[in-house]
């Protein structure tokens, strides 16, 4: 008996159009039928050839004989007393990512992870005591936002409108494939959202700004800054000894000239740490840099950090020293902490099972 060679099957998304309109032709089968499977899978966001129904049984038969869709699956869902939806998505190879909803009265938001666990080992941040695995290739972001655009509308009958990288993973370190991920789900052949209404968050990798505005990539940017010096920021984001504060200013004043676009400051305010009048000053000598607005956010303790909140009485002097000097900031409240949704709190807990 002659043992046959196993065909190793390829994720069909992985295909450049080119690649898949020549696959087609070379099985005898006529060019347009790549642009039928593709708005299968993109537009209509098959997670099965079968779901073809307008292509003929046996061109799908041929198409599963030779790929594989590579879905992501929720393999568990939380609901917070504030309405948030936390998941857990399976990845093919059994590794497991975290997303979140996040409801709010004019806007509906799905926070995507772009990388299994992190590399930074931001001090604050539950992702930043994981490894990270790998990265997350631009279907297996897609799919996120898929799944939580399903759950948006089951749980609330309402569109999703936006989008933020800021869930586990640091986006710049998948740059490729976060790129491609956000022109498939702005394409009108994909999933047709407005550029404006994503946001792709960093804690600061300036070659990577400079890129993404060689690139001209419509999203908007946030930077995930939490310290006005670096000294600070080097003692809670070890990312800072390669991309100081000055490399920064220098890395978003390139990208503004080219595109014009305003950047976002994340600021996470800690008690006795980075949240005095004096830290204000120096947070608002920063935001002079480029046309900015600051998004103060609430901290959400972890198991393995000792960083706490700072006062609200604190927190409202913050505010008012910054926006009585004419910069655009907001006050960020916890969503989700019930469930360990929130900002900084993302850490698999469910187990994975790695092929």
């Amino acid at each position: 008996m002659i043992d046959l060679p196993v065909l190793t099957k390829r994720d069909i998304r992985k295909l450049t159009p080119d690649e898949l309109k020549t696959f087609m032709v070379e099985h005898g089968e006529k060019p347009f039928r790549a642009k039928q499977v593709s708005e299968w899978l993109w537009k209509n966001t098959a997670s099965s050839f079968e779901e073809m129904n307008n292509i003929s049984l046996a061109t799908r038969q041929l198409l599963d004989q030779y790929f594989t869709i590579n879905g992501v699956k929720v393999q568990n869902q939380q609901l917070s007393n504030d309405g948030t939806i936390k998941s857990a998505f399976r990845l093919y190879d059994g590794n497991i990512v975290e997303g979140v909803l996040i409801p709010h009265d004019t806007r509906m938001t799905a926070c995507i992870s772009s990388q299994v666990g992190c590399s930074l080992t931001c001090k604050f941040c539950a992702t930043g005591y994981m490894d990270r695995k790998r990265n997350l290739d631009a279907a297996e972001i897609y799919d996120q936002v898929v799944r939580i655009r399903e759950q948006c509308e089951a749980q609330y009958g309402t569109p999703l409108t936006n989008i933020v990288y800021m869930g586990m993973g640091e986006p710049l370190l998948n740059y490729a494939n976060v790129v491609e991920s956000v022109r498939r789900i702005t394409a009108p052949d994909g999933l047709n959202m407005a550029p404006r209404r994503i946001t792709i968050s960093t804690a600061g990798i300036a070659k990577m700004i400079k890129k993404l505005a060689d690139d001209d990539v419509k999203a908007n940017l946030a930077l995930s800054l939490h310290a006005p010096n670096d000294a600070k920021r080097n003692e809670i984001m070890p990312i800072n000894e390669a991309n100081s504060l000055a490399s920064l200013k220098e890395a978003l004043k390139y990208y503004h000239q080219a595109n014009g676009r305003k950047v976002t400051y994340e600021y996470i305010v800690f008690e006795s740490f980075n949240d005095t009048l004096q830290d204000a000053e120096e947070l608002y000598q920063i935001s002079k840099w480029i046309p900015c607005k600051v998004n103060l956010i609430e901290y959400n303790p972890i198991e393995n950090a000792s960083y706490v909140n700072t006062a609200d009485d604190k927190l409202t002097a913050f505010h008012k020293y910054l926006a009585d000097r004419g910069v655009q900031t907001n006050i960020r409240r916890s969503r989700g902490k019930d469930i360990d949704a929130a900002c900084g709190q993302l850490a698999v807990k469910e187990k994975a099972e790695v092929a």
